[in-house]
């Protein structure tokens, strides 16, 4: 049993909480016992397991704990990261919140067959929040990592500013997606070989959650019955 908040095991989980710390190590902490049974059903095994009450005193893991209000289980794992491909992906260009990014990770497994891709200026998808936000999709798929121009199948760019509303483009395609602020870049845009939108109520707001947007867009392109 653990007693000491100067043990190693302690002292890593607190340093993935940040991300230079993740990129060294190569490893990332999964708090709450739904994540870690998410890991177990991938067959993936943790490097470090600490249970509240049997490997560690219960306060001295909600010291750890990234969560605010505690956790009875943590694991960390190594991170992995898949190749681009499948008939139906998603690309994210510069979305910052990794919330967002967790989100989009686990409506991809729901809805596409390919990985989540992470261009330039994304947040990290083994980031806290994004790997709570992912409710376990990022076990089961893992997101790759690549630039626009490496995307191979038909590059289909959400364009609050396109003439096209998003229809259903040949596959495989590549959902790709910016920011909320930014969208994607002109050059993304100008290279894409569709540029759609989709289409909102004049009285609404200008534009979506890039989650929300992701959502829609996937679920478009998957409904070909």
């Amino acid at each position: 049993m653990i007693t000491s908040p100067d043990n190693q095991h302690l002292k890593t989980i607190r340093k993935l909480a940040d991300r230079r710390w993740r990129d060294k190590l190569d490893l990332f902490a999964a708090e709450g016992e739904d994540l870690v049974e998410a890991a177990e059903a991938a067959s993936l095994e943790p490097e470090v397991l600490l249970v509240a009450g049997e490997d560690v005193e219960p306060a001295l893991l909600d010291e750890v704990s990234a969560l605010g209000s505690g956790t009875r289980v943590i694991g960390v794992y190594r991170r992995r990261f898949s190749e681009p491909g499948g008939e139906l992906s998603v690309y994210l260009h510069g979305v910052h919140d990794p919330g967002n990014v967790g989100t989009v990770i686990r409506t991809a497994h729901a809805l596409a067959d390919g990985p989540v891709v992470l261009g330039p200026g994304c947040a990290d998808p083994y980031a806290p929040k994004a790997v709570r936000a992912s409710m376990g999709s990022l076990f089961a798929r893992p997101p790759a990592r690549a630039g626009f121009e490496e995307l191979r199948g038909t590059r289909v760019a959400l364009d609050a500013h396109a003439e096209q509303p998003l229809g259903q483009a040949p596959l495989p395609a590549v959902v790709c997606l910016g920011g909320e602020r930014e969208g994607l870049p002109a050059e993304a845009l100008a290279a894409a070989d569709v540029r759609a939108r989709i289409p909102l109520r004049g009285d609404g707001p200008e534009s979506l959650n890039v989650a929300a947007a992701a959502a829609i867009s996937l679920h478009r392109m998957a409904d070909r019955g």
